[in-house]
């Protein structure tokens, strides 16, 4: 089966029902199946191989990564912000058939500069002529689809997907949250980051209108909640927070269509909840954890008995152990790396990742650390790529980070290490200030009222400009270049 193959469906039931709307463009279901199969039927024509998509969030990227995967192609989205040297590298590796870009600097043979904005019809006339019954049957085990990690400062990672992955992750996310024919589902991020990419193609394999932007604008979302009365918003922490807060300077009333807001790629601050319950009163919160490589792990619903340091219990069809550095499986409340065992992992990496994973059997780790409690419920310690060892002992950032994360003048923090003679690595902390009276004293009595004194750090930088990833997470690497170089205020 094909991740595409519900569009079918969904066009024979309800063929005038709204699918896509990308701003100003809309695409009715049977619209939809038809310019796809179109594009399916060029892009069977082309020769073996991938389809490399490099343009910005739009019509062509939604409608080719779709055609991709209908053509039993698998759809490779490249970020168009990458470097130009970084591209060439990623497509030299790859060597897909044929690459979509709107950038001119992408000299490659197999490259067809197109406009990224341009409409269906456009499209089409741009790609070889389509071949009746071209499109082959789909193995649901071949891959559809290559995304990257951000990338943004370092070199990224691409991971391959197989339908089978996706389609069973849609199995689950109908067991938890229903999606249906009656959902407006607004998925407000680029389609290179994969929650978006799989919102958007969860939300038409459900049967919903899909409504996607071109870029992340916080009054913007508010506006497209209430112009299409969206039922479902996908987001990122850092994104959802911008919406609350353009809310509030905005003076925005409560928005009463929205049933579920999702949320992925960090823990959410629980402090927030309050304010987005007054955004949408009649929201259910629940947020996922995983991994590009692992998909859902686990899920937190704000309705459930999670606790407060937890990322929830396991996604439908996921089963989670936690080992030691033998493989060995470790009992309750013991931590250890964290394995995943389900259909929803990934095939291989399409390029870099070395040493990124590690195997026991069927299940994969990413290199997390935490630990199962007696219920079920998976609490994170942090990664052990990230881990610290400063005068002998182990200390993961991501503890220090959520001790203050909880400080009220505190915006952002990012727990860092740099060399230091006596104590092998030095803890330093990278922060943003919402209240610029705070003082280096008043955040060490803060962090020592939670933190055992050697895991405190003594040194604080302010950050004006918080640098992010793509993805909408703090971009570490940044941080220690600006560290290393000076490009901070430090905290007196």
């Amino acid at each position: 089966m094909n991740v595409t193959a519900a569009l079918t469906v969904h066009a024979q039931a309800a063929p005038d029902r709204l699918a896509l709307i990308v701003e100003d463009e809309a695409l009715t279901y049977a619209q939809l199946e038809d310019c796809v199969s179109r594009l399916a039927a060029s892009l069977s024509q082309e020769p073996a191989g991938g389809i490399a998509l490099h343009l910005p969030n739009g019509l062509p990227l939604a409608l080719l990564s779709l055609a991709a995967a209908r053509a039993g192609r698998e759809a490779q989205i490249l970020d168009p912000d990458w470097p130009a040297a970084m591209t060439q590298r990623v497509l030299t590796s790859l060597r897909p058939a044929r690459v979509f870009t709107s950038d001119p600097r992408v000299t490659a043979d197999q490259a067809v500069l197109m406009d990224p904005s341009a409409s269906p019809q456009t499209l089409s006339a741009s790609l070889v002529p389509p071949c009746p019954g071209a499109v082959p049957k789909t193995d649901p085990g071949t891959a559809f689809y290559v995304g990257f990690t951000s990338g943004s400062t370092g070199e990224p990672k691409g991971y391959r997907r197989s339908h089978r992955s996706w389609l069973e992750s849609f199995k689950g996310d109908a067991l938890e949250f229903g999606l249906g024919p009656t959902d407006v589902v607004l998925a407000p991020g680029t389609l290179t980051h994969s929650l978006f990419l799989y919102a958007f193609m969860n939300g038409l394999h459900a049967g919903a209108t899909v409504i996607l932007s071109r870029r992340f604008k916080p009054t913007q979302v508010l506006q497209l909640i209430d112009q299409h009365r969206a039922t479902v918003l996908y987001g990122v922490p850092t994104q959802l927070t911008l919406v609350i807060e353009a809310a509030e300077e905005g003076q925005h009333g409560p928005s009463s269509s929205l049933r579920w807001i999702l949320s992925s790629g960090a823990k959410w601050f629980s402090d927030t909840l309050p304010r987005l319950k007054a955004l949408a009163p009649h929201a259910r919160f629940a947020e996922f954890y995983g991994a590009s490589e692992l998909s859902f792990v686990t899920v937190a619903k704000g309705t459930e008995p999670v606790p407060a340091t937890s990322v929830g219990r396991a996604f439908p069809g996921v089963t989670i152990t936690i080992r030691d550095e033998d493989a060995r499986v470790l009992p309750v409340s013991q931590p250890g790396r964290v394995f995943v065992d389900s259909a929803l992992v990934f095939m291989n990496y399409a390029y870099g990742g070395s040493g990124g994973c590690w195997r026991a059997g069927a299940a994969v780790s990413v290199g997390d650390v935490g630990f199962l409690d007696a219920g079920g419920f998976l609490h994170l310690v942090g990664r052990a790529n990230r881990m610290i060892v400063s005068s002998g002992k182990n200390v993961y950032p991501e503890e220090i980070e959520r001790v203050f994360e909880r400080h009220p003048g505190i915006a952002a923090v990012a727990v860092l290490s740099m060399p230091d003679a006596r104590r092998g690595e030095r803890i330093i902390a990278m922060v943003a200030l919402r209240d610029q009276t705070v003082t280096r004293s008043a955040l060490i009595a803060h962090g020592r009222q939670a933190l055992p004194l050697f895991k405190v750090p003594r040194r604080y930088g302010v950050v004006s400009d918080w640098p992010l990833t793509r993805s909408g997470k703090t971009d570490l690497d940044a941080l220690r270049q600006a560290w290393r170089q000076g490009r901070y205020e430090p905290l007196r």
